[in-house]
């Protein structure tokens, strides 16, 4: 008799617990254990990391804006009241964050905005370190055109737009609209040669204009954000050495002469594989140059690398190895796919040319040979394999792995600014290098 009450105290316990509704005990399920925010120009990006499942709504109000988030069946703990400390005063998107236990089972969370955003939120599943990741991210509603923004952030005034404009206009009104546009090496003036202008000509007839156009060279800091990249030994991450020379390269390209330089990222944020690439293209960058800190998993493996796309393979199972790290950086950095084209994301990704990998190999040769005189290098020749970031269709693209941050005398060697800045000028010097070989083609005026 016994046994028989048991099993229906335990038979009535079962169906009590059918009755009770999905998500009634999540906040017995639901443990944050960190959260994050990573201000940038370009977006301020949210991140509660967390064990469990959660149930949210959302909405936005207008004047002031604000953001409002609610967490079903949720009690407020020290992890998420720990999120109001993590907003910087600069941030561009938030003024504020009020975190509180609206009711009895909701957690409300609002965000005070400082302008108008475009909102855009979206869930991780656990991958590498971290666990599930609920993520917001404040997008401007109305974002900076970056071909302008650059154009305005011109250190030579001659070659903002309004001053190529009216170049362009005196042009066409001394010469009858006879001038031309030419991509000029560095080696060459832009000056025009009034004797070799047209034989024959009088001394004083107007020859054609010849207006000298930027170099135009896309620098991508690999990784960001939520993505740190390899992280050597010492505690030393990829993500960080990788944007110091980034900025010190920048800062080389854009003291030589018609050249200019951008970055895909310019702070500790995360950018998605094909933004980088379109973000090059947004700018009609001539050359786009991806710089990592390589790891492997033995510490010995050392020197500098520099690979390009293939179409057909790897050249060899660590450049096959090291692409498939790479391209998984927008599953550890968090990439909303549901807001994502991908469709125009797949083709902009297939769309890699011949001539395209050709001119990458040219370049991928003088960066080698110039990162061989202040770092052994890993190969001895320019490899290939399936970098998803370096498939723009129409610019040579390369990717260096400036060193092995896996290794123990080579991410000392990272960490100091010294070998970071000999790093940026031997890239410096073989880009001007393939330039001076290779000029780009012509494009359009204000480009």
């Amino acid at each position: 008799m016994n046994s028989r009450r048991d099993l229906l105290k335990t038979v009535g316990a079962g169906m009590l617990l059918k009755l009770i509704p999905v998500g009634a005990f999540a906040s017995d399920l639901v443990k944050f254990v960190d959260v994050r925010l990573w201000p940038a120009d370009e977006y301020t990006r949210v991140t509660l990391e967390h064990a469990g499942a959660i149930k949210y709504k959302h909405f936005l109000i207008e004047n002031p804006w604000r953001m409002v988030i609610d967490l079903l069946d949720m009690r407020l703990d020290n992890t998420l009241k720990d999120l109001t400390s993590r907003l910087q005063a600069d941030d561009p998107y938030v003024q504020q964050i009020r975190v509180a236990q609206y009711d009895a089972n909701t957690v409300r969370l609002v965000f005070d905005l400082k302008t108008e955003v475009k909102p855009e939120i979206f869930t991780i599943d656990p991958i590498a370190e971290y666990k599930n990741r609920f993520v917001v991210d404040f997008y401007p509603k109305n974002p900076t055109d970056p071909l302008l923004a650059l154009l305005k952030k011109s250190e030579d005034p001659a070659m903002r737009e309004d001053e190529i404009s009216r170049a362009l206009r005196l042009a066409e009104s001394e010469t009858n609209g006879a001038f031309k546009l030419e991509g000029i090496a560095p080696e060459k003036s832009a000056k025009t040669d009034v004797a070799k202008a047209k034989p024959n000509a009088p001394v004083d007839s107007k020859p054609a204009l010849e207006i000298k156009r930027m170099f135009t060279v896309a620098i991508d800091p690999g990784h960001g954000g939520e993505d740190p990249g390899a992280v050597g030994k010492g505690g030393t991450y990829e993500k960080n050495v990788v944007l110091a020379i980034s900025k010190k390269l920048k800062a080389e390209i854009d003291k030589m002469p018609g050249m200019r330089a951008m970055l895909t990222r310019n702070g500790d944020f995360f950018v998605p594989l094909n933004t980088r690439v379109q973000k090059a293209r947004s700018v009609n960058a001539d050359l786009f140059v991806s710089v990592h800190a390589d790891a492997f998993i033995r510490p010995t493996a050392g020197g500098s690398s520099v690979y390009v796309l293939s179409e057909r393979g790897a050249t060899s199972t660590a450049a096959k190895w090291i692409a498939n790290k790479e391209n998984a950086s927008d599953l550890i950095g968090g990439v909303n796919i549901k807001g994502t084209d991908a469709q125009l994301a797949r083709v902009l990704l297939d769309l890699s040319t011949t001539a395209q990998i050709n001119d990458s190999l040219k370049l991928g040769d003088a960066v080698l040979g110039n990162l061989g005189k202040v770092n052994r290098l890993h190969k001895p020749r320019v490899e290939q394999a399936g970098f998803a970031v370096l498939k723009a269709p129409d610019i040579p693209s390369i990717l260096i792995e400036t060193a092995f941050i896996s290794n123990p005398a080579e991410e000392k060697k990272l960490a100091s600014s010294a070998h970071q800045q000999e790093l940026a000028e031997a890239i410096a010097q073989g880009i001007a290098k393939y330039f001076a070989k290779n000029p780009p083609v012509a494009r359009t005026p204000l480009t």
